[in-house]
């Protein structure tokens, strides 16, 4: 049986852009900086082998996902963990992996029986 509470807990657009936001491994880089430090958008370009432009696009998609806010400090923006946004993505990671861990163990159980 499908768990419920994972498709009350988010939209069908929610669900895309979470899942958009963890398929690039620069974006799931910026989200484990972000968590343990603030960084400016022009502190993070310097990281990436690719352009300002470019590592904005990359915040964009993290920010539409919830998973980074961005605040302007004087001309520079700055990027920090969404920790409400997070929380929330692990847990529909975890009801997904409860899911996973229910159907493993009905399988072994028929296994078992045969």
């Amino acid at each position: 049986m499908y768990n419920q509470m994972v498709v009350d807990q988010f939209s069908e657009t929610e669900l895309d852009r979470l899942f958009q936001a963890f398929a690039d491994s620069t974006r799931r880089d910026i989200v484990r900086r972000v968590t343990v430090a603030d960084y400016s958008v022009s502190g993070l370009a310097v990281l990436y082998a690719m352009s300002f432009a470019a590592v904005q696009k990359h915040v964009a998609v993290l920010e539409r996902a919830s998973l980074v806010t961005k605040e302007k400090r004087g001309r520079e923006q700055i990027v920090r963990g969404n920790h409400e946004g997070l929380q929330k993505a692990r847990r529909l990671l975890d009801e997904y992996e409860q899911i996973w861990r229910q159907r493993a163990a009905r399988m072994a159980d028929i296994l078992a029986e045969g």
